[in-house]
């Protein structure tokens, strides 16, 4: 076997050709660059992962390392979340009324709005008869609701020595808000969709869903896990995301609170959330994300998952985000039982570089199951004290208190009835976030260079998270050679690419111009049957392409994933492949693994970073998409710079929102909220796009953008086919 590295490959391949003795045959056989019946030994097709695999930090060996990262990772959590850009943020309408009182403390009741008619419900809890203004510590509750009762189970939980007191200790989530609040704390914990008073979104829906809803997935009306919400960005946990992010702007804002000295704490699903919240939100300076810390299980709910969220990374590195605040958390006999081996050192270790290695802290507690109870409390309670500079300097020990009745804990009462809820609510909610994403999104429509930057910055940055690849990022590719033939007027080779850091593999074919001198130009020809594309039903080469070769370019083409050599049948792929998961939920799916159309982007790249890194004279690099591979290139173009001089898009009418379902392979997830097809292509701007597919119009955004640059003769759109398209690249 013959390898070389990338820098060497591709023209010096084709002089090699030119001094060979090859065969003569009538036409081309565009037949397997791998033996029948062999695949690529890609590990993409390896299965997939999913919430129970493993999710290791690398922590970084310098904060100049570590910074890009942790912004990248920012970006993405805000993508996975429907938050990039962030809405507009509308009047909360906050209503505090009920107020009782406990030992020390008093209660109110909560109500407010993240989205306007949509309401976070919940209970505040401040310190009674104490001057502030006083620290604060947000509570999101997590599973169980923050009613959750252990019942006949705290007798149990008491012998254990999880639990302290019989009566209270049964209501963990509120025993902590009790005791925060006597230690000086104001707190709000608040109901995540479906639980206690938050009705308007079902517990069934926002934590039960399992099969997809036909009628509620059309793009004039849809609702949450349906196709056009994917494509939208908008999930369950991005609706919790922002409730979050509403809740403690609430919280800052009230006149006993010092918004210096803020908290964050939550177990499990609220562990989660405590990790998100810390992660995007600079204002908490101490938290305390119980539960979720783990190399292992990143969270098996609907409410836990979005797509792209954790592609490449993992809850220790997202929980990394709150570095160099301080941070603590403990390890169970569940999913976290090995955090004080994996994971915790390599907090350290990044605390260390940020200079603070002891604002970070674990502890092992392996003889109590998943907990939020009272030793971890304890936990908790010394953490904060210090943290938000308390003052406490006795030993911390929690006190009993009444339990609240049902009437107490109730938000919604007759002088404040609850809001409606169920289906029509749910269309409502999603129509209204688009809505406000597109009114966002398009006061951002670029005028100028500078405000070109900016929409780039948001609408790109939005493509770059989604396609998870740049062009920089491709790395390291070998080539083995294959086979090497002399056709009329031109030579064929097939090669074998491998890029090497990514373990992925490439089936390619090259066609090199013998009637004429090579013009030192590269076409990259990108079909949506892959290879074969190139050829007509005679075997011969379809016309464009051979006006092309005549033309003296190199036509360069591959067999992207799931193409050609990459099938065991011939057949093509019908539906992108899903993790086992028998829930009709595309997060557990895309929220740890890239869809095929990204995977498919990532080839292309590769195939652009081969022909890039050539030293024997390739001048012009273009690329060419049809017959399904339009979209893929104005993608791929999309992360390119400036290394592909003209893109042919041949978008055949293409769009991302009429697709039926998330399992279709040109799926990708949030392109319809950043502009469909025209979002990406306007990314090409200022370079040379020749459009086809589009009735010879051009977009309104994509001429903006080319005005913007000052390059509006550099995009084009013609109203014929493929052919006109491409004598634009026939010199």
């Amino acid at each position: 076997m013959l390898r070389c590295v990338n820098r060497v490959s591709f023209t010096s391949f084709l002089m090699l050709i030119l001094c060979g003795s090859l065969a003569t045959t009538a036409w081309a056989d565009a037949g397997r660059v791998y033996p029948e019946g062999e695949l690529p030994k890609d590990k993409r097709l390896q299965p997939q992962k999913d919430l129970n695999g493993y999710f290791p930090f690398h922590p970084p060996e310098s904060l100049n390392e570590w910074k890009p990262r942790a912004e990248s990772l920012r970006r993405r959590i805000l993508v996975s979340s429907g938050l990039w850009p962030m809405p507009r943020k509308t009047p909360a309408n906050a209503v505090v009324h009920g107020r009782f009182e406990r030992k020390g403390i008093t209660i109110e009741k909560v109500y407010l709005e993240s989205y306007p008619g949509h309401f976070i419900s919940g209970l505040l809890f401040r310190p009674k008869d104490k001057k502030g203004p006083f620290p604060a510590v947000l509570s999101p509750h997590g599973h169980g609701g923050r009613l959750q009762d252990h019942g006949a189970r705290n007798r149990q939980y008491i012998a254990e020595g999880a639990e302290r007191f019989e009566d209270c200790g049964r209501f963990p989530k509120i025993s902590r808000c009790v005791h925060l609040a006597r230690m000086g704390c104001v707190v709000f914990i608040y109901d995540m969709l479906g639980y206690a008073d938050s009705n308007q979104i079902s517990y069934e829906l926002a934590h039960r869903f399992a099969k997809q809803r036909p009628e509620l997935d059309t793009p004039q009306r849809w609702g949450f896990f349906s196709t056009q919400a994917e494509l939208r960005m908008q999930s369950i946990l991005g609706i919790q995301v922002y409730n979050s992010i509403r809740a403690l702007d609430w919280l800052a804002s009230l006149e006993d609170v010092d918004g210096s000295r803020l908290a964050v704490t939550g177990g499990s699903g609220g562990g989660t959330q405590t990790i998100l919240l810390g992660a995007i939100d600079p204002r908490p300076i101490a938290s305390f994300p119980q539960g979720m810390v783990s190399t292992a299980m990143q969270g098996g709910c609907t409410c836990e998952n979005a797509t792209c969220l954790r592609i490449g990374n993992g809850n220790v590195e997202l929980t990394a985000l709150f570095a160099p605040r301080p941070v603590a958390m403990t390890g169970a006999n569940d999913w976290t039982k090995e955090i004080q081996t994996k994971g915790y050192p390599e907090l350290r270790k990044l605390f260390t570089v940020y200079g603070n290695v002891n604002n970070v802290y674990s502890k092992s507690l392996l003889h109590f199951g998943h907990n939020y109870n009272y030793v971890t409390r304890n936990i908790m309670y010394n953490w904060f004290n210090k943290h938000l500079k308390l003052g406490i300097k006795e030993v911390i020990v929690e006190e009993h208190y009444e339990p609240l009745t049902s009437e107490e804990h109730a938000v919604w009462t007759k002088d404040h009835p609850a809001p409606k809820g169920g289906v029509e609510y749910e269309v409502s909610l999603t129509k209204f976030v688009d809505d406000e994403s597109n009114h966002v999104l398009n006061e951002l429509t670029p005028s100028d260079p500078n405000s070109l930057n900016g929409y780039r910055d948001v609408v790109g940055g939005a493509f770059e998270t989604l396609l998870n690849r740049r062009l920089d990022e491709v790395g390291r590719i070998e080539r083995e050679k294959v086979d090497k033939q002399v056709r009329g007027g031109y030579l064929e080779f097939k090669d074998k690419l491998f890029i090497v850091e990514h373990g992925e593999e490439l089936p390619v074919l090259s066609l090199f111009p013998k009637s004429r001198p090579w013009n030192h130009e590269v076409v990259i020809w990108i079909d949506g049957d892959g290879k074969s594309g190139v050829y007509a039903d005679n075997g011969a080469l379809r016309p464009e392409v051979r006006a092309l070769v005549d033309g003296g370019s190199s036509v360069l083409t591959a067999d992207l994933l799931y193409q050609g050599d990459f099938l065991k049948n011939g057949q093509p792929l019908m539906q992108t492949p899903k993790v086992s998961n028998s829930r009709e939920f595309a997060g557990y799916t895309f929220c740890y693994n890239e869809t095929v159309f990204a995977h498919r982007v990532h080839d292309i790249l590769s195939l652009i970073s081969f022909v890039k890194n050539d030293e024997h004279g390739t001048e012009k690099i273009h690329l060419v998409g049809t017959n399904g591979g339009g979209a893929l290139v104005a993608a791929a173009r999309s992360q390119s710079g400036d290394a592909v001089h003209t893109a042919v898009v041949d978008t055949q009418g293409f769009r991302f929102g009429a697709l039926k379902t998330f399992r279709d392979v040109r799926f990708l997830p949030g392109a319809v909220k950043y502009g469909d097809v025209h979002g990406l292509l306007s990314l090409s701007a200022p370079h040379a796009l020749v459009i086809a597919g589009e009735n010879g119009k051009i977009a309104d955004i994509v001429a903006a953008s080319y005005k913007a640059s000052g390059k509006s003769d550099q995009v084009k759109s013609v109203s014929g086919k493929l052919g006109e398209a491409t004598k634009q690249l026939v010199r």
